[in-house]
């Protein structure tokens, strides 16, 4: 009789969980459930928090809702999530386990996401360089945490321990004092070097960065510790994994070859494929590089263009649309407005209208704002301006990215993947429209499934 492995992603807009055989390493059961915990942003900040009550909350029905016959044979447990982001609680009191085989946090801060913008040009541009081939952008924890140094140093006095959204979930599993951090998360916060797997202390002193915040770092795919108490029928002292970086894991999931790039379009956007054993990352930043390099496995490295601009851009168009129809006196749904698009957009081959979509800016260039160009009588209906959107998509990924780097890098496969090219055919095309190599589609990019593989694999 199999064990499982739990699998769970904890992501910007929902958790995820799953149930990966051991033996036929196939995913077996799965659980999805929103989050709804995003909260408006009143500061005038350009804040971008999350309610971590709510957010456990989720994580806690999600796994409950698995086969409570099948979490008894669970041996042992994966966790990803959300990367950049950071959450700030306080030692031994982060969470509240009086609820029986559940917990619920207590003493936290909000979550404060990847998509935070508190930290503007001017402010990121005073913070010190970093020892490290990566840029420090707005949503990154190092960022952030040096943010309330300068403008909010009573806030962070509250608390003794801080990590991603995933570490902590990591922590209050295992009953950990401290919180434990991989590279893959630990590069995401910035200030933290992928070659020596250090953090920039020294660096971050100076600034006034309070150091007792900063995680112990531990491997990509070693273990954290063991379950402190039963969890919805998993055993007491079953093992859990360092959290892992959502994009890594999803990455994992579905990169079959050596010679494969991964394209996700979800929320956002990235093409990765992975870069040969003997590479090393440069010495210092390059911010004006719109290519990074991201820790993987095994002190190899991912290179990814990864855009802030993807499903999120047709979110917006979408909720434009509703506003706009709202206004004229008619009500319409998200989903009813996205198959009308679709449709519309399929009946309208080619576009001669030009947009970029980069409403959101780029890490790489943060001012960096949307336009549209080439505007005629003639191509101004839904078909041609949801295609022409669609194309910007790409054509913004792949300016990032050209398709000459991939070739030079040995690639010859598009794995397509993500929940935006999953429902949008027109998108498709014109993935198809802008890369001149095979893509095939199918595989399905799942950071749940891809952490619970990678523990499979690796453990």
């Amino acid at each position: 009789m199999s064990n499982f492995i739990l699998g769970i992603d904890v992501g910007t807009t929902s958790v995820k969980a799953v149930l990966l055989a051991a033996d036929s390493r196939s995913v077996v059961e799965s659980r999805s459930l929103p989050t709804a915990a995003e909260i408006s942003d009143n500061s005038g900040i350009k804040a971008r928090e999350q309610d971590t009550g709510r957010i456990i909350s989720a994580v806690n029905r999600c796994v409950s809702e698995l086969p409570r016959g099948k979490l008894k044979r669970v041996s042992s447990i994966g966790l990803t999530g959300q990367m950049h982001g950071v959450l700030l609680w306080k030692e031994k009191s982060g969470c509240n386990w009086s609820g029986g085989n559940f917990f619920t946090a207590r003493d936290t801060s909000q979550l404060i996401t990847w998509q935070d913008g508190r930290c503007s040009c001017d402010f990121l541009s005073s913070l010190p360089k970093p020892d490290s081939h990566l840029s420090v952008a707005t949503g990154f924890g190092c960022a952030t945490v040096l943010w309330y140094t300068r403008r909010r140093p009573e806030f962070l006095e509250e608390f003794t321990v801080a990590g991603t959204i995933q570490d902590y979930v990591v922590s209050m599993l295992c009953g950990l004092e401290t919180c434990v951090m991989t590279p893959q998360n630990a590069a995401s916060w910035g200030f933290f070097n992928t070659v020596t797997n250090q953090w920039n202390q020294n660096i971050l002193k100076a600034a006034g960065f309070p150091l007792r915040l900063l995680p112990r770092c531990v491997p990509s795919g070693s273990l954290a510790g063991r379950t402190c108490s039963a969890w919805h029928g998993v055993p007491a002292g079953t093992p859990v994994a360092a959290a892992l970086g959502d994009f890594q894991c999803s990455v994992y999931s579905c990169m079959r070859a050596p010679t494969d790039a991964v394209l996700n379009i979800s929320t956002s956007a990235q093409l990765t494929f992975s870069m040969p054993a003997d590479f090393t990352p440069p010495d210092s930043p390059r911010p004006e590089s719109s290519v990074s390099y991201f820790p993987y496995f095994s002190s190899s490295y991912l290179a990814v263009a990864a855009s802030l601009n993807g499903g999120n851009v047709l979110a917006t168009f979408v909720e434009t649309l509703k506003t706009w129809t709202r206004e004229l006196g008619l009500e319409q749904t998200d989903s009813f407005l996205y198959e009308k698009l679709i449709t519309c957009a399929l009946q309208q081959e080619t576009s001669d209208l030009m947009v970029s979509p980069t409403v959101l800016g780029e890490r790489h260039a943060p001012v960096r704002l949307g336009h549209v160009t080439n505007i005629s009588t003639s191509n101004l209906s839904l078909g041609h301006v949801f295609r022409a959107l669609c194309r910007g998509v790409l054509t913004n990924i792949s300016s990032m990215m050209p398709a000459e780097l991939l070739h030079q890098a040995g690639v010859s496969r598009i794995v397509g993947c993500g929940s935006a090219l999953a429902r949008n055919e027109v998108l498709r095309q014109e993935v198809e429209k802008t890369f001149p190599l095979q893509v095939t589609y199918g595989e399905n990019a799942d950071s749940a499934a891809g952490v619970a593989m990678v523990l499979c694999d690796r453990l």
